[in-house]
Order: structure tokens, then C-alpha cells, then sequence
């Protein structure tokens, strides 16, 4: 097996390597309240974009296989929502260490924090529906149908509500965005290939998933398919 990688790869380790170098080392307009916390903008943010890429693939994979069922698809479309779920995480993270040194405080009553929250408890549900069953065809099926309405609802609790109500959030509850305030070429020429960046990781993530359930579930069928020695028999005896 060739261990070569492909050039996306490549260009993730070194976009990559390049924010999280220049998001640290360059300088950064300075800005009330914010100060040097606006580096996280290169962190934060364009894990939520990540998120919501990742996310948006896993409802196309489940699309597809309430069309074609087949194991491939199934592993695809839960293995891009493990790795959403992970990016999403990772955003509240960043979203509350961000929130301590600017808000004063890890969490507040703020309706994309509300959201973004509730939005992960609705996946996280989706695990725990499909370890419910055991039939493989359902647990697929069920589980697909299911993602498509999570990623449905996710979509107003992260964009929609926001925008409608107050919130401390920039671009949201009449606040202006980060465009407004003086976000300097600087910060534009990190930003842009963080959210590139950070994409390709979280596509790289999930293809590394879902090779991993294909070798468990290629030894599972080798293990069901070899006959049981003579200890092993006397063992489940």
C-alpha cells in the first residue's frame, strides 16, 4: 500500500502550518476589548465553516444511501458526522476561551452559544440512535433520515435565530461584522487559507474514519467467517 500523499494533503499540512505560525507571530489591528484575543478569528471560526462543510457532505452521503443503501455510504456519511461533531466541539472550545477574555465570562446567555449547543446535543443523539439498533440496514436508514433533519435544524440555531435576536456575536442581533471593524490585509491573508486549511483537516479526518471502519468491519467478517479452534470451543463452553 503506497504511503504517498496526495497533494491536498500537502497543501493542508501547509496551510496549516503557515496560520498557526503568522496567526501567532503577526501583528493584528488593535481593537477595544479584543486586543490579541482576534487571533483566535483564525481558529474559531473557520472550524465552525469547517464544521458546517463537513456536515453538509454527511447529509449528501445520506441522501445517497437512502437511494443506494450500501455500507460504504453508511460509513461515509457517519464518519463525516463524527468529525463534524468534533469541529463543533473544537468551535465551543475556542468559542469559550474567547468569551472568558472578552465577555468575562466561559459562557453567557447568548442565543448562537444557545444554539451551537443545543445543535451538538441534536448530534450527539444521532450516535446514540444509531447504536440502537442492531440490523444493519436499519440502523443506516433510520440514522440517515435523522441526519438530514439535524443538519435541517442546525442551520437556524447557528444563522438564522442569531441574526433575529440580540446577541454580543459580530454579523449578528444588529451587531456589525468583523468587515466593519478594521480587519487589515493582514488578517485577510490568514484567514482565508485557515478556513481552507482547516476544511481539508477535517476531509482528511474523515477519510482516515472511514478507512478504519472498513478494516474493523473487514476483520469482523474474517472473524465470523473462520471456524473456531478447539480452545476457542472449550473456552465458550
Amino acid at each position: 500500500m503506497s504511503t504517498k500523499l496526495s497533494w491536498w494533503k500537502w497543501l493542508c499540512v501547509a496551510m496549516l502550518a503557515y496560520v498557526v505560525t503568522a496567526g501567532f507571530l503577526l501583528g493584528v489591528p488593535r481593537q477595544p476589548i479584543l486586543n490579541e484575543t482576534v487571533r483566535n478569528l483564525y481558529f474559531h471560526v473557520p472550524m465552525w465553516f469547517a464544521m458546517l462543510f463537513i456536515l453538509a457532505a454527511s447529509v449528501v452521503y445520506s441522501v445517497k444511501y437512502l437511494r443506494h443503501p450500501s455500507p460504504a455510504l453508511d460509513d461515509k456519511a457517519v464518519s463525516t458526522a463524527h468529525v463534524g461533531i468534533l469541529f463543533g466541539v473544537l468551535g465551543i472550545v475556542t468559542g469559550s476561551l474567547w468569551a472568558k477574555f472578552t465577555w468575562g465570562d466561559w459562557w453567557i446567555n447568548d442565543p448562537k452559544l444557545n444554539g451551537s449547543a443545543v445543535g451538538l446535543l441534536i448530534y450527539f443523539a444521532y450516535l446514540v440512535l444509531r447504536d440502537s439498533f442492531e440490523d444493519e440496514q436499519q440502523r443506516g436508514r433510520i440514522a440517515a433520515v435523522y441526519n438530514i433533519f439535524a443538519f435541517a435544524a442546525l442551520i437556524p440555531l447557528l444563522i438564522v435565530l442569531p441574526r433575529l435576536t440580540d446577541s454580543l456575536h459580530p454579523g449578528n442581533g444588529g451587531n456589525p461584522g468583523f468587515k466593519v471593524y478594521d480587519v487589515d490585509y493582514r488578517m485577510i491573508l490568514v484567514f482565508y487559507p485557515a478556513v481552507v486549511g482547516w476544511i481539508l483537516l477535517s476531509v482528511w479526518i474523515a477519510e482516515l474514519n472511514v478507512r478504519l471502519r472498513r478494516v474493523s468491519r473487514a476483520l469482523d467478517e474474517a472473524t465470523a467467517e473462520r471456524p473456531a479452534t478447539g480452545e476457542e470451543v472449550k473456552r465458550q463452553v
